[in-house]
């Protein structure tokens, strides 16, 4: 038995690095798209940078900071939580938790929430930095906890939802689901509405739970697996889900994007795609970060695709994210790409961090947020 876990953990790390693209030496891979040059027409400027300990560290860590206002809250890998301001990097506070976190940031009504590889998640007071609880979980967690005020809900890596009471981390509920044979390491962070928690599986389903008492509500399947070999046949949901009114917008691995009506599950539209960063909204379209590095529009009523650019193949894209008429990736070599909304043509590039830009940008108003691997936190605007 515990041969066959070892292959599997082995089995869904080397996934983890299949899927991301990583650059190999064998003959038959080829290597990342070289950049092309191109006649900028907007520049960005660094209002300010800061070191956020190690950032994502040695594994396939997602960390992405959020936004409260003026206060930016920030995670990484070995430990260290920290509460920025927003305009000029200053430091409100700093919690140094020696823990190994692995999902992050969750936040909402007064919390900062973070989940570690050891199943812990723990919840600070956002205007403090005092930790208000400390939970135990059934596995790794891999994305931020979400909270409604009422619950705090978790998708941990062995596919469980597990909700918490907000006030105090006690248990209100345990919604179990079995996961694929073999997965990408991630998961993709629940939605919380007041009355469902939704979540994205390893076996390409859609399911919604009611938050109160776990009970499910409804359950879609996005992507049925193909394909003869373990490897062929995954269909992990790891990017984060994307909701617009009524409408839920949904990405798979090897599988299918889709709209979903939120309140039944019903499908509204699907396509054949493959992205495991998930997907942005904007201007009546959805923007696609697809694993082989094409960055894809589409209409977002009628799912017909709008353009797509792909000099950025093999490059390990982050999620995308909407700036102004721009669409923003991140790549495996830290550059941070804006391209056009309206045709995908580039109109600026910066370098972020030479370690890497796997986090999705963070956008407020005219500003945006780039955090590296290698933990440097950066704030740009357009000149």
């Amino acid at each position: 038995m515990r041969d066959v876990k070892r292959w599997k953990y082995a089995a869904l790390l080397a996934l983890a690095v299949m899927a991301a693209g990583c650059s190999s030496t064998s003959k038959n891979e080829l290597p990342p798209a070289e950049l092309t040059k191109f006649d900028a027409e907007v520049s960005l400027k660094t209002q300010w940078s800061r070191s956020i300990g190690d950032g994502q560290g040695d594994l396939y860590n997602m960390l992405t900071p959020v936004v409260d206002g003026e206060r930016l809250y920030a995670a990484s890998a070995d430990g260290r939580i920290m509460a920025l301001d927003r305009n000029n990097g200053d430091v409100f506070w700093k919690v140094d938790t020696d823990l190994p976190i692995s999902g992050a940031v969750g936040f909402g009504y007064g919390l900062v929430l973070v989940g570690t590889l050891r199943g812990d998640v723990i919840a600070l007071d956002a205007e403090s930095g005092e930790e208000k609880w400390r939970a135990k979980v059934t596995s790794e967690v891999l994305s931020a906890p979400a909270v409604n005020g009422d619950v705090v809900v978790i998708q941990t890596q062995d596919d469980r939802l597990i909700a918490l009471d907000a006030s105090t981390g006690n248990q209100r509920w345990i919604y179990e689901n079995s996961p694929a044979v073999l997965t990408l390491r991630g998961t993709s962070t629940p939605i919380l509405t007041s009355r469902l928690a939704i979540a994205g599986l390893s076996t390409g389903k859609i399911i919604a739970v009611d938050t109160q008492r776990g009970i499910p509500v409804w359950e879609q399947r996005v992507a049925l697996p193909q394909g003869r070999s373990e490897l062929e046949r995954v269909v992990d949901i790891d990017g984060d889900l994307l909701l617009s009114g009524e409408t839920l917008y949904v990405v798979t691995y090897q599988g299918k994007v889709a709209g979903l009506d939120v309140e039944s599950g019903r499908i509204l539209w699907q396509r054949d795609a493959s992205s495991y960063v998930g997907l942005a909204q904007g201007f009546g379209s959805l923007y696609l970060s697809l694993a082989n590095g094409t960055v894809e529009s589409l209409d977002e009523r009628s799912n017909t695709a709008l353009w797509s650019n792909d000099a950025l193949a093999r490059r390990q894209l982050s999620a995308p994210q909407v700036f102004s008429s721009y669409v923003l990736v991140g790549d495996l070599e830290g550059y941070l790409h804006l391209l056009s909304q309206v045709d995908g043509h580039f109109v600026a590039r910066e370098r972020i961090d030479s370690d890497g830009l796997r986090a999705r940008p963070l956008v407020v108003g005219d500003w945006i947020y780039a955090f590296g691997n290698s933990g440097k936190l950066v704030a740009l605007t357009i000149r």
